[in-house]
C-alpha cells in the first residue's frame, strides 16, 4: 500500500521494540504492506486449523498414540508465536512424545532466557528441546544428493528419527529464498553446514530469480524444496503476521499445499509494483527481533535495493542491539576482504566458502549499485564503516543531506516496515 506524504509529515519507522519518528524533508512515497486485521481468536484459529487443515488429514489422524513427534520451530531471530502455537499443537496430540527442534540454521543457540521467552515455562515442561547445531557433523543423516550439485543433503538425524515430523513457521517474502516458512524449517533450519553452503552457494544466491517472492525458477528455493521433500514432513503450520506480530491467518496441513496457499496470499499483500526507481530509499528491518544485528538488517537493505536507482542511496534504521554480531563469520569476511569488489572477486574465484558468505554477497551486490547509510544504536561509527557502510547518527539529518545531494525533484521512498513490504519495479 503506497501513500504520497508531503514534506513535514512524520513517518514511524519500526526500530527495536518501538518506533523511530522521521520527519520528511520532502514529498515521499511511503510503502507499507496491506496488513490484515489480527484474528479475534488466534488460539482458536490455530486449534481449528489443526483439526480441519487446508489440505490432508487432521493432525491427530497422523499421530498414533505414543508416537515420537519432532516439531521444527523458529529460533529467536524470528517473531514466530511459538507460545501461542505449541500449546494448541500439544493439546491436539496429548499422547505423543514431543521433541521441539530449534531450527537455528547456522545461527547461535538460543539462551535459556530466550527459550523461556519463546516457548514459555508451560511448554518447556511438556517437551524435550534440541537446539540444532549445523557444525556437529555426526548429528546429521543423509537424504541423498542435492539436485544440481554433487553435495550430500545432511539433515538433523534426531529430527529424521522421529515417527512423525512437523514444521512450524511464518511466511514473509525472503530476500533470496522467495518466501520464509515451510521447507526452510527443514533446510537450512535443520541442515548441516555443508548442506547450507551448497543451498546458499554463490551461484544460487547470485541468480536473478533468487529474490523476494520468486519460487518458480529460483535455484535456491528449488534446492531447499528438494531436500525438505525427502525429510517426510507429515504436517506443517505457517502463520502470517501483521506489523504488531499478531497472527492474521493460519495455513496448515499437507506441507506443500498449505505453504503454497500462504505464499500466494503474502505475495498479494506484501508486494507492490512501482513505476520507476527512486533516488533515495529509507528502510528498516521491521524492528525486533529481526533488527537484532547488522547481519539480519541486510534483508531490509535488499528490500530497498529492488527499487533504488543505480547510483542512488539507501538509508536503513536498524537497532542492532546484538552488534554485527560477534558470532558467525560475517564480521571476519568483511574485515578480510575490505571492499565489495574484492569480496565478489574472491567469491567468483572460489576462494570463499564459509557460512555467512551469502549475506556478505547480497550486501556487496547492493553496494556495487548504491550507497548504504546505517543508523544503529547498537553499533559504533567505526563498526559501520568497517562493514563497508556509512554511519547515519541522525536519520532525519542524513535524509535531509541526501535530498540536498540529489537535488530538487529527487524521488524518495520510505519502507517503514522494511522487508515486510517488498516493492518492485514494473
Amino acid at each position: 500500500m503506497s501513500d504520497r506524504l508531503p514534506a513535514g509529515a512524520t513517518v514511524a519507522l519500526r526500530y527495536g521494540r518501538g518506533t523511530l519518528p522521521l520527519a520528511l524533508p520532502c514529498d515521499a512515497d511511503v510503502i507499507r504492506p496491506r496488513h490484515s486485521a489480527a484474528l479475534a481468536d488466534p488460539a482458536g484459529a490455530i486449534a481449528a486449523a489443526l483439526r480441519s487443515p487446508l489440505a490432508g488429514p487432521p493432525l491427530r489422524d497422523l499421530v498414533p498414540p505414543g508416537a515420537r513427534v519432532g516439531v521444527s520451530v523458529c529460533d529467536v531471530t524470528r517473531p514466530f508465536p511459538s507460545r501461542l502455537v505449541l500449546p494448541a499443537l500439544l493439546d491436539a496430540i496429548p499422547d505423543a512424545r514431543v521433541t521441539v527442534f530449534i531450527a537455528t540454521g547456522t545461527h547461535r543457540a538460543c539462551t535459556p532466557e530466550e527459550l523461556d521467552a519463546m516457548l514459555g515455562p508451560a511448554v518447556l515442561a511438556r517437551v524435550a528441546i534440541v537446539q540444532h547445531d549445523a557444525f556437529d557433523a555426526d548429528a546429521h543423516a543423509s537424504l541423498g544428493v542435492i539436485p544440481g550439485s554433487d553435495a550430500t543433503a545432511m539433515v538433523d538425524a534426531g529430527f529424521l528419527a522421529q515417527d512423525v515430523r512437523i514444521t512450524l513457521g511464518f511466511i514473509e517474502p525472503h530476500f533470496f529464498a522467495g518466501f520464509s516458512g515451510g521447507p526452510k524449517m527443514v533446510a537450512p533450519g535443520l541442515a548441516s553446514i555443508e548442506t547450507v553452503l551448497e543451498l546458499h552457494s554463490a551461484a544460487r544466491v547470485g541468480h536473478p530469480r533468487a529474490t523476494f517472492g520468486a519460487l518458480a525458477g529460483n535455484p535456491l528455493h528449488e534446492g531447499i524444496a528438494a531436500v525438505a521433500s525427502r525429510a517426510g514432513v507429515a504436517f506443517s503450520l505457517d502463520v502470517t503476521l501483521n506489523d504488531r506480530h499478531e497472527v492474521t491467518a493460519v495455513y496448515a496441513g499437507a506441507p506443500w499445499e498449505a505453504h503454497a496457499r500462504g505464499c500466494d496470499v503474502v505475495r498479494e499483500t506484501a508486494m507492490e509494483r512501482v513505476a520507476a526507481p527512486y533516488d533515495i530509499v529509507v528502510t528498516t528491518n521491521s524492528g525486533y527481533p529481526l533488527d537484532q544485528n547488522l547481519y539480519q538488517a541486510i534483508k531490509g537493505v535488499c528490500a530497498a535495493a529492488g527499487i533504488v536507482r543505480d547510483g542512488g542511496a539507501i538509508l536503513v534504521a536498524a537497532e542492532c542491539a546484538d552488534g554485527l554480531p560477534a558470532h558467525g563469520r560475517y564480521r571476519s569476511l568483511l574485515e578480510r576482504w575490505g571492499s565489495p569488489a574484492a569480496y565478489l572477486a574472491a567469491l567468483d574465484s572460489g576462494e570463499v566458502r564459509v557460512h555467512d558468505q551469502w549475506q556478505v554477497q547480497k550486501q556487496a551486490l547492493v553496494l556495487e549499485r548504491a550507497r548504504v547509510l546505517v543508523h544503529a544504536d547498537g553499533l559504533t561509527d567505526a563498526e559501520i564503516r568497517g562493514a563497508w557502510l556509512e554511519p547515519a547518527p541522525d536519520v532525519a539529518a542524513s535524509l535531509a543531506a541526501l535530498v540536498a545531494d540529489y537535488g530538487p525533484g529527487c524521488r524518495v521512498a520510505v519502507l517503514p516496515e522494511g522487508p515486510q513490504s517488498i516493492a518492485f519495479l514494473a
